[in-house]
């Protein structure tokens, strides 16, 4: 198993390979959602409140990040296992979707597929990512409910922001579920982000 950038999610067609910029690849967030990971692994938590300021600020290889996803996320080997399966299903679909496609020629539709059999490690990469990223979100959302956290301060850099933006949909997702919302402010030239947890109880409660 391994974790390495590959770039945004392709667009294949008939004539080549282009690239979503609005779909980032999920390694990109990564390293700042182990960073979190590592800042919110107290052996107790004696504050509801808590104020992020141990990051390393250290950039971990893929290697790394694969031990430190082992560390705090406990379905790994499920979640890295299923990347083949979802990235085949993927692959079915796209190739479905052009064969079935009657407004190219056969000779689109041969260079189209045989774009998107070139792409397989790619997509297999990009899943990969995802479902890495996607297990260090569910992990945050898993620490900061079972230690009755109820806001979380941090730095907005390093991605820090954008990864807790998208834990955000994990905690609405969550059980229980969490309407969370999250604000920034500046403090002593500090750019700062609060996720609260207080104002937005488990919904259903």
């Amino acid at each position: 198993m391994e974790l390495k950038y590959v770039g945004a999610r392709p667009i294949v067609s008939q004539h080549g390979v282009s690239f979503d910029k609005s779909k980032p690849d999920s390694y990109t967030f990564l390293n700042a959602a182990v960073e979190l990971l590592e800042a919110l692994s107290f052996d107790e938590v004696t504050d509801k409140k808590v104020y992020l300021h141990n990051f390393s600020g250290k950039d971990y290889n893929g290697h790394q990040l694969v031990d430190l996803l082992k560390k705090h996320c406990a379905d790994t080997d499920e979640i890295f296992a299923s990347r083949e399966e979802e990235t085949t299903e993927m692959i079915k679909k796209y190739t479905h979707d052009v064969e079935r496609n009657s407004r190219i020629t056969a000779d689109e539709r041969t260079a189209w597929l045989g774009n998107i059999k070139t792409m397989r490690d790619y997509y297999l990469q990009y899943t990969t990512n995802e479902n890495a990223y996607r297990c260090a979100l569910k992990a945050l959302a898993d620490k900061i409910h079972s230690a009755h956290i109820e806001e979380v301060t941090f730095s907005i850099g390093r991605n820090y922001g954008l990864v807790v933006s998208h834990l955000i949909h994990v905690l609405a997702e969550h059980k229980p579920p969490y309407d969370a919302t999250i604000s920034f402010e500046e403090r002593d030239g500090n750019s700062l982000g609060i996720l609260d947890m207080n104002r937005s109880k488990p919904l259903g409660v």
